[in-house]
């Protein structure tokens, strides 16, 4: 069933165009060129004694608040520590690691574990706020009879204490985002058996119960309700207190996808849920690697058609549901990854001769960000309000290449703005704050799998507001591996047109997003 779902969401959505084009002198490395763009300050945020550490990305069921405004950054990082069986959450992004994993907060310089619920557990943290409030999950201890794995629990952390929100009567409960008022969103159960619970079904699991939305206040934890159907989940929470989710909005399953009808929803204390509606399919999605939400009320995320074969990405303006392939003039969204303030959208989309680019969306029209180094494909994956881009720039077969950041027109190879002393590759840039410090994911030489020995890193601009930070007046541009290990990522049926690589941009975008969905499903039980 869950493959179902993320097949129906991720996998049959892409039109291609035919052949690659160079991208002109974006395409070349900062060092060859003058660059516009700032040196940075590299930081590795290392582990607690094991292989790997990350941090947790937007759509593993987490928020776009892994860096704060003031530069703290939160995720996990390996222990020494054996994790015993079925211990919920253990293994890093993955589960590829046989080790406890802790979630860590990197302040000041420092790494710092948080610690997890009493016993030998794994935690894991995915929002901050403002003040430093934490929001994240752990293992309790505790076996769920129904799943054969151990429960987990959202949890929040305050000047380093962790507190335990607890369930609405079933066994597992996630908090994913935290706004700066302490509202804290995410997803839990009851104990009214369902067989298509949200939770459960997509962690691959056919029993289990309700799945409900809930928002953490003043020490409460309150059920959102749903759109007409038993299931609800919530994801985000901006400062105006407004919540981003997903409902199922009957009971009946729907013929083609085995799931009763879902929906994106926006709650608010005034209305309630408001069903966001569809793009004409039964199944509407926001957690995965097409999503987001902004301060201002807007969303972006995936939708069915009618039929149920094709997903187009939507943007939710405060009032209509928009298909951004079928309306956006110069270039066609396909996965639309990040959403600011602005209503500016980031994402991957087809351009003409290009089967797959990062682009910026604004105002009805999709602009082509290109790539770096000569590959043949790029997608964006967080930005700020500022309008800088971070993303990936790869082979068009998945072969993650370069990280770049996109400013002022500009595109350029991360790696090659970072000092020579890192000796790390950047891979993933996951966030981006306003002030323009980025966190990701990098690999130390010898490490072939970012997700069994990657490092979670912050990169600290060396510019007027940041003047007092070390390693700023190093040389940049160190010598950039040159590629990664090709990728086992999931294959679509459906083709189109073809690129070069006989992939059509349906079926890069969803090579790339299966990919990152496999941390999803890990995220939700430990599967």
């Amino acid at each position: 069933m869950r493959f179902r779902l993320l097949t129906l969401i991720a996998a049959p959505t892409f039109v291609a165009m035919v052949g690659i084009r160079p991208f002109a002198a974006a395409q070349q490395p900062a060092s060859e060129t003058s660059s516009p763009h700032h040196r940075y300050r590299f930081v590795d945020l290392g582990t607690f004694g094991g292989p790997d550490s990350y941090v947790n990305a937007a759509f593993a069921l987490g928020s776009t608040h892994q860096i704060s405004e003031r530069g703290v950054v939160v995720g996990a990082a390996a222990t020494s520590t054996p994790a015993p069986p079925n211990t919920a959450i253990c293994g890093g992004p993955d589960g590829l690691v046989p080790n406890i994993f802790h979630a860590f907060e990197w302040r000041d310089g420092e790494t710092i574990d948080l610690g997890a619920l009493p016993g030998i557990e794994c935690s894991e943290a995915t929002a901050i706020n403002k003040k430093g409030e934490i929001v994240g999950r752990s293992g309790n201890g505790v076996m769920d009879p129904l799943a054969g794995v151990e429960e987990l629990r959202a949890v929040v952390w305050e000047d380093g204490k962790i507190t335990e929100l607890g369930t609405l009567g079933g066994n597992h409960s996630i908090a994913d985002d935290i706004n700066d008022h302490g509202q804290i969103v995410g997803s839990t159960v009851n104990a009214i058996p369902d067989p298509f619970s949200l939770l459960y079904a997509l962690a691959g699991f056919t029993n289990g119960t309700q799945t409900r939305a809930f928002l953490w206040e003043k020490g409460q934890m309150h059920d959102l309700g749903t759109l007409g159907g038993p299931d609800a989940e919530g994801f985000n929470i901006n400062r105006r207190g407004q919540i981003f989710g997903i409902s199922y909005i009957n009971s009946t399953p729907d013929p083609v996808t085995g799931l009763p009808p879902l929906h994106p929803f926006v709650w608010t204390k005034e209305t309630g849920m408001r069903d966001l509606g569809s793009l004409g399919g039964a199944l509407g999605f926001v957690n995965c690697e097409c999503g987001g939400f902004n301060n201002q009320g807007q969303a972006v995320g995936m939708s069915n058609l009618a039929g149920d074969t094709v997903a187009d990405p939507f943007f939710w303006d405060g009032e209509n549901l928009i298909d951004l392939f079928t309306t956006s003039v110069g270039g066609k969204p396909l996965s639309p990854n990040a959403l600011n303030d602005a209503g500016e959208i980031a994402g991957g989309g087809v351009f003409p001769n290009r089967p797959f680019d990062a682009f910026l969306w604004k105002n009805g029209v999709a602009a082509d960000l290109g790539t770096v180094d000569g590959d043949g494909c790029s997608w964006a994956r967080a930005m700020n309000n500022r309008g800088q881009v971070v993303g990936q720039s790869f082979v068009c077969d998945g072969s993650v290449v370069h990280s770049f950041l996109w400013e002022d027109g500009s595109i350029v190879d991360l790696n090659a703005l970072i000092p020579i002393s890192a000796n790390m590759q950047l891979i993933d840039p996951v966030s981006i704050n306003d002030r323009g410090e980025i966190a990701g994911l990098a690999v130390p030489p010898g490490c072939t799998d970012d997700t069994a020995c990657g490092h979670a890193f912050v990169l600290i601009p060396c510019d007027t507001h940041h003047s007092d930070e070390g390693d700023c007046g190093e040389d940049s541009g160190h010598a950039i591996p040159t590629g990664m290990p090709s990728r086992s990522l999931l294959a679509t049926p459906r083709g189109e047109n073809v690129g070069a690589v006989g992939l059509t941009s349906r079926e890069i975008a969803a090579r790339m997003q299966a990919r990152y969905d496999r941390r999803t499903l890990h995220a939700l039980l430990g599967r």
